[in-house]
């Protein structure tokens, strides 16, 4: 579900971009601050519950993932509220606006959980790209560089989690 930012004329921050500009960025990122939050919590969901032979590996490089993905929330909520924007609010707000799909299923494998990482966060660098066009449009450079800086950090985890599944499913 997409929800249109408003500028709230209080919080209004002083901005060469137009405030129709800001709107559009805004709405282009806000949805990537939910996504950061449930793919932070669905990467840690994963670490806390996994098994097997592979545990401490696998435990590690999730624990580092997350902490990559949740240092991205910050400031990609921070960039929303330099454009005079406001951001998400609460839990519930993150709930109608991600795209990562929660999996509150009982068990999952370890391949299964690393394959579905690695699918969610090809789809986030996907997200992050489309919301990087709008930045072009606006010509809106700084949100634009963060973006590049996270695409790189969301493509090595991808890379990452394929050559782990690659890896496992080799030595099989």
């Amino acid at each position: 579900m997409q929800l249109r930012t408003r500028i709230h004329p209080a919080l209004a921050t002083p901005s060469d971009l137009a405030p129709e500009a800001a709107e559009a960025i805004a709405d282009a990122i806000n949805p990537l601050v939910a996504d950061a939050f449930a793919l932070y919590l669905k990467t840690k969901n994963y670490h806390w519950h996994m098994s097997g032979s592979h545990y401490r590996d696998y435990h590690l490089l999730l624990d580092e993932h997350a902490d990559a993905i949740f240092a991205m929330t910050d400031v990609l909520a921070e960039r929303v509220r330099k454009l005079g924007a406001t951001t998400v609010h609460s839990i519930g707000e993150i709930s109608r606006l991600q795209r990562v799909r929660d999996d509150d299923r009982e068990f999952v494998t370890p391949l299964d959980m690393l394959g579905d990482l690695m699918e969610e966060n090809k789809a986030f660098a996907a997200r992050q790209r489309a919301a990087h066009r709008v930045c072009d449009e606006h010509e809106d450079v700084a949100t634009a560089s963060l973006l590049e800086n996270f695409i790189d950090e969301t493509e090595r985890r991808t890379w990452f989690l394929y050559e782990t599944v690659q890896g496992a499913e080799r030595s099989r």
